[in-house]
């Protein structure tokens, strides 16, 4: 296939149907002649084609429908030609926006062929990924001893365990995953109890359960990773096969949003299922099974198994095995205390710290679309914005949802979080956005007084002289939250702001024009106490600075609700090459939690990476 790149088209004459059924074969003919043009072909020449990716370029007053086309031809020997062509210098030199090249192959080659090693040895590795409730009876434990020693194990069923999970079930290895939280639709049931009558489960809600923090959120699907391989591209064909819309496959910025993620995320477990994985619920990770090994005086550890607690029973039983993947979310602290207690390598890092900001979705639409606002195919329009403040801190959007919601996020008694969410229609009547301030491991506290008020006393305070305690970012955003908590009145409503009260520094009284959307509600209060001084500072410069993008964004009836503080992990485990920690062999970190990604499509990539390690691991065995 020939791949032809900015193919740029005035907005108004790219026909409804083609933006609703691009990869559908609908070929009109007006875009059928540029093609034709472009390579200097016929209209027979073609055999078929699709979009691979469309977006908007609103820079100008006049927008632009952007498509990267793949197209293929009869004559496969005419489309080297043409390819060839193309790559001429004096061809190069003609200054002709479009890009023409040969379609990369974007399929996953996975790292071996699990399924002929079955077939070659199938009394040997076959026995080996047995049934996981064969339970050891040399145990002198009270604990049972569950025997799946050579199956292995994905803790956590967010994004990166799913596809960590779904490869390793893929490539014939029966993964077994451990899930804290509940199914998705039992755990849609605990969030709305926490958003609609203020109960919260702390092992239930939008931080835990099938599916990760993800599913409850406005189910995006970029990033700005590095992807040679195209990983993402089987992230999101993966998600398509399990029911998600096909759009996905070429807008820009994709979407799905959280009613059709449930569905999803049903589909890709009972694939995982269908192939020989496992997925158990409500089961908590509690410990490590470490195993010290002395060679020449070299001593090294490596992971033997996990101690399990029921969460619905209260048994708890030691799960036998040496490949374990980590795909913790950013939010389970009470498992980043045990991994750091038990020695695995990890160090703090930056993450940022904020405010939800609300405006009417119509002001940003028609800030960024101008006269084309309300336009069917252009949809709900999003930002991004960013603002370097004179104090050094850097102040940007994060997760912008376009007719979304704000929502309680937290996973913690006494404790308020926000987070954004959007359906995949995005037509209710705010947009909302995280507007945050980067910090580094230096902000963070130092105090053991505060160590011991946030983490109690059940961690260990040893650390290399010098460097930032690995756990410093869990005790600030801990004390943020709880401090949200009491702000809001201390019933899970969340303290929130007029914005131009905000600027000037007075507690808010009344709102205005925009209604917050979050509940259980608000408390109207000032913000500017919340965060330290130096994030309230660059705040305030930002927000107004802001308007000079997206005009309007200084409303003064804009609604900043607070506090937005899980947006990312505060700290990254240690991997090597072979994606193991670097102290505990058999470990596997990856996802959001071990700060090796930062959203659905990154984390999804990522638990890719790390299967295709374990699989490696296995052949050497």
């Amino acid at each position: 296939m020939i791949r032809i790149s900015e193919l740029r088209l005035p907005l108004e004459t790219t026909p409804d149907e083609l933006a609703e059924h691009p990869d559908q074969g609908i070929r009109p003919p007006y875009l059928v002649a540029i093609v034709c043009k472009a390579l200097a072909i016929r209209d027979i020449d073609i055999d078929h084609w699709r979009v691979f990716k469309r977006s908007f370029d609103a820079r100008k007053s006049q927008i632009f429908v952007v498509y990267i086309l793949d197209v293929a031809l009869k004559d496969i020997h005419l489309e080297r030609e043409i390819v060839e062509r193309f790559s001429q210098p004096e061809v190069k030199k003609l200054n002709n926006p479009l890009r023409i090249q040969t379609t990369p192959d974007m399929s996953w080659h996975p790292p071996l062929p699990i399924d002929e090693r079955l077939r070659s040895n199938p009394d040997g590795l076959r026995s080996s990924l047995s049934s996981p409730h064969s339970v050891s009876n040399q145990s002198n434990s009270s604990r049972t001893k569950t025997s799946t020693e050579h199956r292995p194990v994905v803790v956590g069923f967010g994004p990166c365990g799913i596809f960590a999970a779904l490869a390793l079930a893929q490539m014939g290895l029966k993964p077994i995953v451990l899930e804290r939280g509940k199914k998705v639709r039992e755990r849609t049931q605990d969030t709305w109890g926490l958003w609609r009558k203020s109960n919260l489960n702390v092992d239930s809600n939008v931080q835990f359960g099938e599916g990760g923090a993800g599913t409850f959120s406005d189910g995006k699907l970029y990033s700005q990773i590095k992807d040679p391989r195209f990983l993402g591209r089987k992230v999101i064909e993966e998600f398509v096969k399990a029911g998600a819309p096909e759009d996905i496959l070429y807008a820009a910025h994709p979407h799905i949003g959280t009613f059709k993620l449930v569905k999803v995320v049903e589909n890709l477990r009972a694939q995982i299922e269908a192939l020989g994985g496992e997925v158990l619920f409500q089961q908590h990770v509690s410990d490590l099974i470490v195993e010290e090994q002395q060679a020449k005086s070299i001593s090294t550890k490596s992971v033997k198994g996990l101690v399990v607690r029921d969460l619905r029973t209260g048994i708890t039983r030691e799960l036998l095995s040496s490949q374990i993947v980590m795909a913790l979310g950013h939010s389970a602290r009470d498992t980043f205390v045990m991994l750091y207690n038990q020695g695995v390598a990890m160090q703090s890092k930056p993450f940022s710290i904020g405010f939800r900001i609300e405006h009417p979705q119509g002001l940003i639409d028609r800030a960024r679309w101008g006269r084309h606002a309300g336009n069917p195919l252009l949809g709900a329009a999003d930002y991004r914005l960013v603002h370097h403040a004179s104090n050094g801190r850097a102040v940007y959007s994060f997760c912008m949802c376009p007719g979304g919601t704000v929502v309680a996020a937290t996973s913690e008694a006494g404790r308020v979080v926000t987070n954004g969410m959007s359906q995949y229609s995005r037509n209710e009547r705010n947009a909302n956005a995280a507007i945050v301030v980067g910090i580094e491991p230096s902000d963070y506290p130092t105090d053991p007084a505060q160590f011991e008020k946030a983490l109690g006393t059940n961690y260990k305070t040893t650390k290399r002289p010098g460097d930032t305690h690995p756990l410093a970012g869990i005790v600030l955003q801990r004390e943020l939250e709880s401090s949200a908590y009491v702000l809001g009145g201390s019933d899970y409503r969340a303290p929130a702001q007029r914005l131009d009260d905000f600027l000037h520094a007075r507690a808010s009284k009344a709102l205005g024009s925009v209604v917050p959307s979050y509940q259980p509600g608000v408390m109207l209060t000032d913000l500017g106490s919340l965060l330290p001084e130096y994030a309230t500072h660059a705040l305030r410069e930002a927000l107004p600075a802001f308007a000079d993008q997206v005009k309007g964004f200084d409303l003064p009836d804009a609604v900043l609700t607070g506090i937005e503080s899980r947006t990312s992990s505060p700290l990254r485990i240690d991997r090597d090459e072979s994606f193991q920690n670097t102290t505990i062999r058999g470990l596997y970190p990856g996802g959001e939690g071990a700060g090796y990604a930062g959203g659905i499509l990154s984390a999804g990539v990522d638990g890719l990476k790390v299967a295709e390690a374990v699989a490696k691991r296995y052949l050497a065995l």
